[in-house]
């Protein structure tokens, strides 16, 4: 393995700025100083860059096996690592649903091949496969997902049953959607009633509204602590949820954890009206104060974690009307540029997003040697400058369906370098990709 030293940035990491050397050999972080002089196989200056630890994106739908007409795991892990993303979880929602372990497996070894970023998949629950999933090797797999809300093939886990098995059985981390399947089809049924199947998306906050997700995550929360679970709920969508979590105990003693994610602290309802389904995501979009709610509680410590949720459909998919146009969008490429668009406008620090999306992720997933800029772990770092404004377009948009919901937004700040177990992989927009990513591992 090549080594790297980068001279003079300026290291964001545990609550601390300050300049600094950083070398780099084997693929870990041998050395941080004020001057280190050695010799190492890449030399890269970067006085006036910003060095953050790589983002860890706990939430992903990378579309391989079986919908790679939208995306794969080499295209959209090669537009992470543009964006800043080293490692990504990915969601077991594939075609089929990763609901054995010989399916789990399957998807590791696509990736060992073609990811250029560091990896883990979650194994799926369903309504009837609990042994596979108490199969599960929690030292080698990010956790166990479990759709509390619509999903796709046979992925809804709505039996009481099967939900207080896995809660009292899973010695893994539990991560949840939740919306409350009953409210959202009563919520459908009404409007179908008025309008037909003329309904359009600024419905959609109305029909998968606060109270359906409400529901479901605070029976998320009463199971997880009736069984004593490690739970970590996903995409929290309002305020009224962020009540649910405390911001009182450490995190490495939290049991409960909960996300949010980038799309949630930028858009509002307003943006429908020119977004239109290009932001149709479930959970929805909601209100301004939904979105100012969710960020306010990513800063006071309820939301521990901040991901994207990425999950591509084509562009004739998404241009259908709105109750044909499937949920989700790209964002992997963009969410780093996007957060570091909100610290320019004093909504974040450059600490709180280092430790939102890397310190807290490794914490919470108990992810081995990475997530920090310490000495002896791996080098998964990102350089950015935060004096290099760029336009989104779909010239520069890199995932396989070809477009973003940033299109058009002018960001600030730029991703210069992104460095994965120690290789630079990403420099000024040309990729090596000779080197493929790690598989995470967990202290478990």
């Amino acid at each position: 393995m090549s080594s790297i030293l980068i001279k003079s940035a300026t290291v964001v990491n545990e609550g601390q700025k300050f300049v600094a050397d950083v070398l780099v050999k084997n693929g870990l972080i041998e050395r941080i100083d004020h001057n280190i002089d050695a010799h190492a196989d890449e030399l890269i200056y970067a006085e006036g860059l910003h060095l953050l630890p790589g983002a860890i994106d706990d939430q992903v739908h990378f579309r391989e096996p079986g919908l790679t007409h939208k995306a794969n795991i080499y295209t959209e892990a090669r537009a992470a690592v543009a964006g800043g993303i080293t490692s990504f979880m990915e969601m077991p929602n594939t075609v089929p649903n990763t609901l054995t372990q010989q399916l789990l497996q399957d998807k590791y070894d696509i990736a060992a091949q073609n990811s250029l970023a560091n990896y883990s998949f979650y194994m799926g629950a369903s309504n009837d496969n609990i042994e596979e999933v108490l199969r599960t090797d929690a030292r080698n797999v990010c956790g166990i997902k479990v759709f509390m809300g619509s999903s796709t093939g046979n992925m809804l886990v709505d039996n009481p049953r099967t939900l207080e098995n896995l809660f009292s059985q899973s010695p893994m981390l539990i991560a949840t959607h939740c919306e409350d399947e009953q409210t959202i089809k009563n919520n459908l049924a009404h409007y179908k009633e008025l309008m037909g199947d003329d309904i359009t998306i600024d419905y959609h906050p109305k029909i998968r509204n606060t109270e359906a997700c409400y529901l479901s995550s605070s029976m998320a929360v009463e199971l997880a602590k009736k069984h004593g679970a490690r739970l970590h709920i996903l995409h929290i969508s309002t305020a009224k949820e962020t009540e649910l979590f405390d911001n009182n105990i450490p995190l490495k003693d939290k049991k409960i954890t909960a996300e949010a994610c980038v799309h949630h602290l930028w858009f509002s309802d307003a943006d429908y009206a020119t977004k239109g389904n290009l932001i149709k995501w479930n959970p929805a979009v909601k209100t301004a104060e939904d979105r100012d709610g969710i960020l306010k509680a990513v800063l006071d410590g309820r939301i521990d974690v901040i991901a994207t949720d990425h999950a591509p459909h084509t562009i004739e998919e998404k241009a259908q009307p709105y109750l044909q146009a499937p949920s989700g969008g790209p964002l992997v490429q963009h969410a780093l540029p996007a957060l570091l668009a909100l610290h320019q406008q004093g909504k974040i620090t450059l600490e709180q997003i280092a430790e939102k999306t890397a310190h807290n992720v490794a914490t919470c997933f108990q992810i081995e040697k990475r997530g920090f800029i310490r000495e002896g772990y791996w080098a998964d770092l990102v350089l950015t400058d935060l004096n290099k404004p760029w336009e989104v377009t779909r010239q520069n948009t890199l995932y396989k369906c070809g477009w973003s919901p940033f299109e058009g937004t002018t960001f600030p700040a730029s991703i210069t370098h992104t460095i994965v177990s120690g290789n630079l992989i990403y420099k000024h927009g040309n990729f090596n990709e000779t080197i493929k990513g790690k598989r995470l591992t967990f202290n478990r």
